[in-house]
């Protein structure tokens, strides 16, 4: 494999990208197999993890394996969304998980450009017998096979819509909304009942409800929804219950930082 050239402006482009292969799929690797994710000569990879490895940004954990570094951790938890928002949510969402006994998530809206939004996860609220589901803390997933997402969806403007829309509407499941125009109908149903539903479109099995509600000072935009079992999904019980935690969330969080 030949090496990309690159200047001394790009080594930390590369050790950015070496560290975004690691993945909740593949949390470990060898050097070899980020070579092969990021095109660039093993020596290369080797030279790169000696320096992350030396500021601690991943981890040896085999002889010849790698992991991200505590360090890294220590540096994502000082963001305002774990340290702000998460730690205003989870009273509520314990709350909610007791009113419930299902899964409760919070997720906020990730990416740069519309076409690369996700629902990133940044709370959970579960128990033994929540429903499984495939989201864990960090985790991103589609906005619109997603119930956060969804929410998350339905308080963007047209334009933006507009173009999450051709960037593609990827399935996951065969209940996915596959089209713009099935999309646009359901957000404005979303919109005119104050929640968004899905049902099994993110994964067999489930539904889930969830209510986003306004940007607060610095925060970004998040939404809080339940996840269920289809057959025991109590839509308009729950949605009454999400909206209020959402609500109560808002005003957590004005009281916070817009003083």
């Amino acid at each position: 494999m030949t090496d990309r050239p690159v200047g001394r402006d790009g080594v930390f482009e590369r050790a950015l990208e070496l560290l975004e292969c690691f993945t909740a799929d593949e949390p470990i690797l060898s050097a070899a197999e980020i070579a092969q994710r990021t095109g660039l000569a093993v020596s290369s990879v080797h030279r790169l993890l000696a320096k992350l490895l030396t500021a601690g940004f991943v981890d040896k954990v085999h002889p010849q394996r790698y992991a991200v570094g505590l360090r890294l951790w220590k540096v994502g938890e000082l963001s305002p969304v774990l340290l702000e928002l998460r730690e205003a949510a989870l009273p509520l969402m314990l709350r909610l998980y007791e009113a419930t006994g299902e899964n409760v998530q919070l997720a906020v809206l990730d990416g740069r450009t519309p076409q690369t939004g996700r629902a990133l996860y940044i709370a959970r609220a579960v128990g033994v017998s929540s429903s499984p589901t495939l989201t864990r803390i960090g985790g991103a997933f589609p906005l619109h096979t997603t119930g956060v997402g969804k929410a998350l969806l339905a308080a963007q403007d047209a334009d933006w819509l507009a173009d999450y829309i051709h960037g593609g509407l990827a399935p996951e499941t065969r209940f996915s909304l596959t089209t713009g125009s099935e999309l646009v109908h359901d957000l404005e149903r979303t919109r005119a009942r104050g929640y968004a539903v899905t049902r099994e479109e993110m994964s067999l099995g489930t539904a889930s409800v969830a209510v986003a509600f306004d940007r607060v000072a610095h925060l970004p935009a998040a939404a809080i929804g339940v996840v269920t079992e289809v057959h025991r999904f109590r839509e308009r019980e729950l949605s009454a219950m999400v909206a209020a935690s959402a609500h109560q969330l808002h005003a957590v969080l004005s009281e916070r930082f817009d003083r």
